[in-house]
């Protein structure tokens, strides 16, 4: 297993964070059961919850800032806060959930917490 950097940095672009060249996702967010190139158990690690909360962050603090500093300059009324900020902020959600929950299975399978299906 490789470092933690590493490990991150191989789940952002979507690879398997054991050894960089699988694919790590055979759906949009389903993960594959096991890295084709190196056998890694990637399905173990149950990421649930942790991906959307950290997308939610990551999202927050770009549009947010991004938000009021619009209001501030220049106090647009609402629908043009809504033609901007609400396709923006759906994209970035979509676009970033993915490599975030790529970076928490990293994360995870770095750390060993794997669930087995006995653990139940």
């Amino acid at each position: 297993m490789p470092s933690l950097p590493v490990a991150l940095g191989r789940g952002l672009r979507m690879c398997c964070p054991s050894c960089g060249k699988g694919k790590l996702f055979s759906g949009y967010l389903k993960v594959v059961p096991v890295c084709a190139n190196c056998g890694a158990p990637l399905g173990l690690a149950r990421a649930d919850d942790a991906p959307p909360y950290f997308t939610i962050v990551v999202v927050g603090h770009i549009i947010i800032p991004a938000m009021w500093s619009l209001e501030r300059a220049y106090e647009p009324p609402l629908w043009v806060h809504a033609a901007i900020w609400l396709p923006l902020t759906l994209g970035l959600t979509l676009g970033l959930l993915r490599p975030i929950k790529g970076a928490t299975v990293g994360l995870m399978l770095k750390l060993g917490m794997l669930k087995s299906g006995d653990d139940e």
